[in-house]
């Protein structure tokens, strides 16, 4: 039997470790632990995609709002769609 469980740090406690006891009960267990990487840092993780990302990065234009433009930029928005 294998099973993943996808939890907090939170949800580590008591309860969940008799669960587990009691699931695999009279087996042998391997117990992983690893964490998922957030988007960033997997675009991030390769040289080559990295390169690349932040080439793309320097080369956007950039547009600045006050926060005044940006409301009456982002009303005309959510009306237009």
């Amino acid at each position: 039997m294998e099973a993943i469980f996808k939890i907090e740090p939170k949800e580590f406690n008591e309860e969940l470790f008799q669960r587990l006891k009691k699931l695999f009960e009279g087996k042998t267990v391997t117990i992983a632990i690893s964490t998922e990487m957030d988007e960033t840092d997997y675009l991030m993780a390769s040289s080559a995609n990295r390169k690349h990302l932040l080439e793309n990065m320097v080369q956007e234009s950039t547009v600045r709002f006050t926060p005044e433009k940006f409301d009456k930029h982002f009303e005309k928005l959510v009306k237009d769609s």
